[in-house]
């Protein structure tokens, strides 16, 4: 799955580096996705912050009922 994602233009050397880079990348890997999602917030207002606050729900939903499934 991961190569695949190495392949997004934008985010792909971003996620490599964070997987594969050095010990202190993950840290700001998670910098820039914090800055870029106060960034949506500055342009788009309150749409900016919502719709990826609801993304991450279905994200973690999902997550949690593939482990209570058990898979």
């Amino acid at each position: 799955m991961l190569p695949i994602l190495y392949r997004v233009p934008v985010l792909g050397w971003m996620l490599r580096d964070a997987f594969e880079g050095r010990e202190d990348a993950p840290l700001w890997f998670a910098l820039n996705v914090i800055m870029l999602w106060i960034l949506s917030v500055i342009v788009f207002g309150w749409a900016g912050l919502i719709v990826p606050a609801l993304i991450g729900v279905a994200v973690v939903f999902t997550a949690i009922l593939a482990i209570t499934v058990g898979r």
